[in-house]
């Protein structure tokens, strides 16, 4: 395994004090699989002040030190280093109520989540993987360490982080460990929703269709309002799957970005709702994308989401209805209402949902080539989309005698008529346009 420049020679200096020193979790793993490590979280049989001793003349961070971590800042960047430990109670089902060192690494591993991140590596010492991480790895199985249950119940996030695992490197929880994900999924109310949504955020961006559908149980424990979703029957001669199997498809048809993602999640939420049957039998979702948008705002704060990510994530289920057309003045009044990235964003989003029916009847695949092609050319030909690329501003109406409120109508009139392409955006055609306008009011 290749360790970088300042993880060996912290390495090495621990060993050369006379102290065990390995890689550990993560990164092993990643290198196990092939992947570059982004990270590298280093173990050792020194105690915290022995660990400071011998990284004296660095400088250290020691917020860590009472759980038995030093962070020894190299010109590489922060490296943590942990003393081999256990850890024992969890009543909060989040934190440890005790932590106590331990000499060897196997004591240290057994307190870890999962065997493929019970592994840890020495350039001298070389592997310790006592519950067998490699073998899983190899296999493409998840297994917790020890008892499921007992590890789910120390800290319930895990049961998040082994979905997110068995969807980023292609894993099946085994029989017992994937019982008791589903039967402590309830735990994890007890966790702080900052780290619920940060560990969801890891997810979706990996996720693939399979991964929402098989384990979508155990999203519906921290957003509930997937629940009523699953198995539902859409009762539509256009969706041959059920609600959460489709959501599950357009969770993997837009990129790996996480508006994106939260919006293919939640865009649905809304159908069972406003779900009606008609006297064929077949159902309808009158209003269901405004619904979804309050559904998701009502989600997103209550997961404490960034705004900036809430308010983009609800506009974008919100318009999922409204499709894109093929025409080029109305895509230049949505460019000019929203910007092209979000138009962008719905493109994706719309493309995807239409994409994910199941039914095998047209996509409008060839009206979104369309769509994307005007979009490309309007942003080719750098078109004057808003006030802050208009040929005139505040200044040159002022000088036409416009004053107040007026000169800020009269700029998103003449923006208007450039959107329109009534006008072209010229100021000689501008002010004379304005001066019409002024003649025109008095």
């Amino acid at each position: 395994m290749f360790l970088p420049g300042n993880i060996q020679n912290c390495i090495d200096l621990l060993e050369t004090a006379g102290f065990a020193a390995y890689a550990v979790g993560g990164c092993v793993r990643d290198a196990c699989l092939g992947l570059i490590p982004h990270d590298y979280d280093l173990c050792t049989s020194a105690l915290p002040a022995q660990t400071e001793a011998v990284f004296r003349d660095y400088r250290l961070v020691l917020s860590g030190e009472k759980h038995g971590t030093v962070t020894v800042i190299t010109e590489d960047g922060p490296v943590e280093i942990t003393t081999f430990r256990t850890e024992g109670g969890y009543r909060d089902n989040r934190h440890p109520d005790w932590v106590q060192f331990v000499p060897d690494i196997q004591g240290d591993l057994a307190r870890r989540d999962f065997t493929v991140n019970a592994m840890a590596y020495s350039p001298t010492r070389g592997f310790a993987d006592p519950f067998g991480g490699r073998e899983d790895l190899k296999n493409h199985v998840l297994r917790a360490v020890g008892d499921p249950v007992s590890r789910f119940q120390e800290d319930s996030l895990r049961i998040l982080r082994g979905v997110r695992f068995a969807a980023r490197f292609g894993l099946n929880p085994e029989e017992k460990t994937m019982e008791a994900m589903l039967s402590q999924a309830g735990l994890m109310e007890n966790l702080a929703r900052e780290r619920v949504f940060e560990e969801l955020c890891k997810l979706l961006v990996v996720a693939k269709a399979q991964d929402i559908t098989r384990f979508a149980e155990i999203l519906a424990a921290v957003i509930p309002e997937l629940k009523p979703m699953i198995g539902f029957d859409q009762h539509s001669p256009h969706h041959a799957y059920d609600l959460i199997t489709h959501t599950a498809h357009v969770v993997e048809g837009v990129p790996a970005e996480l508006p994106l993602r939260w919006a293919a999640l939640l865009h649905d939420t809304g159908k069972v709702e406003t779900f009606t049957l008609d006297a064929t039998g077949r159902g309808h979702f009158y209003g269901h994308a405004k619904e979804s948008a309050a559904i998701a705002d009502s989600i997103l704060r209550r997961l404490k989401a960034p705004t900036t990510l809430r308010e983009e994530v609800v506009a974008l289920i919100g318009k999922h209805m409204t499709r894109l057309q093929p025409d080029r003045k109305f895509l230049r009044r949505q460019a000019s209402k929203y910007g092209f990235p979000m138009v962008e964003s719905m493109l994706c989003l719309q493309e995807a949902d239409m994409g994910s029916k199941g039914t095998g009847e047209d996509d409008g695949s060839a009206v979104f080539a369309e769509v994307r092609q005007i979009l490309a050319e309007l942003k080719a030909e750098d078109a004057c989309l808003n006030l802050k690329a208009l040929a005139v501003n505040g200044n040159d109406l002022m000088a036409l005698g416009f004053r107040g409120k007026e000169i800020g109508t009269c700029l998103n009139a003449l923006l208007e008529q450039v959107v329109e392409e009534r006008l072209p955006n010229e100021k000689e055609a501008l002010l004379a346009f304005a001066a019409g306008r002024k003649e025109e009011t008095q």
